[in-house]
């Protein structure tokens, strides 16, 4: 039984593959690429690296292709990481320490964001935390966007950052938005949720409110502002969405 596998989702991620795989090595040599139908290069790149690619449909449901990673390991911990992510060093000395130690606890993990050129330290894109590191059999993740893990263990803290560089052109945003939007708004049509347009207004605005205020985002200056005016756009789309196919139906 192997005893750590990381686990990299990929869709097109040519640019990002080979550099990720290399840091993943770091701390398993077993490398597990779940892609869903690459146009480009990746999953040659991959295995190429020294990855182990799967195939599973992309059906619009994150939480399904984490989950689906799980089929097709053994190992006693796994380890999510993004193709745009990179564990820093100390990370991955926590990591090892971590699944040596192998107590029945799920790990937490700062993450620090630079999109579009920019190390975000506030709002939208200011550091985050995420859950990442599991052991097999002792979690699941849910939901199909923004999805997370529900793991029936304690969490703590690991030591060292994921650094994030996410989204490198406000084309690739735009494109993240409309993908994740409309994600969103069918699920959220799925669970009964039901919205009008006031609301889709006033949802837009209270993020704008708390993205630029209450998480400091005008401290970040010029790119503050842009993406603070972007989540609002994003955040109405949402609903906006959601109140079409309420109307269609």
């Amino acid at each position: 039984m192997k005893k750590l596998t990381v686990v990299i989702l990929t869709k097109n991620e040519s640019a990002n593959i080979v550099d990720c795989i290399t840091n993943a090595k770091e701390v398993s040599e077993d490398i597990l690429v779940i892609d869903s139908g690459s146009s480009d290069d990746t999953v040659q790149l991959a295995k190429t690296a020294g990855a182990r690619v799967v195939y599973r449909k992309w059906d619009e449901d994150f939480a399904a292709q984490r989950n689906f990673a799980l089929e097709n390991t053994d190992a006693e911990w796994i380890l999510y990481l993004d193709a745009d992510e990179r564990l820093n060093d100390k990370l991955i000395e926590s990591v090892k320490i971590a699944v040596n130690d192998n107590k029945n606890e799920c790990y937490e993990i700062r993450r620090i964001n630079c999109a579009l050129g920019y190390p975000f330290h506030h709002g939208v894109y200011g550091p985050d935390k995420v859950v990442r590191l599991f052991k097999q059999g002792h979690f699941q993740y849910v939901n199909k966007i923004h999805e997370h893990a529900e793991c029936k263990d304690p969490c703590k803290m690991l030591s060292g950052e994921i650094e994030h560089y996410t989204t490198p052109t406000w084309e690739q945003v735009w494109q993240k938005t409309e993908q994740y939007t409309t994600i969103w708004a069918e699920n959220a049509s799925a669970n009964g949720k039901r919205t009008n347009i006031w609301q889709a207004y006033m949802h837009a605005i209270g993020g704008f409110v708390k993205v630029y205020f209450f998480q400091l985002g005008i401290l970040d200056g010029v790119m503050g502002w842009k993406v603070s005016i972007h989540h609002v756009k994003y955040t109405y789309m949402k609903y906006a969405k959601l109140l079409a196919i309420q109307r269609s139906k």
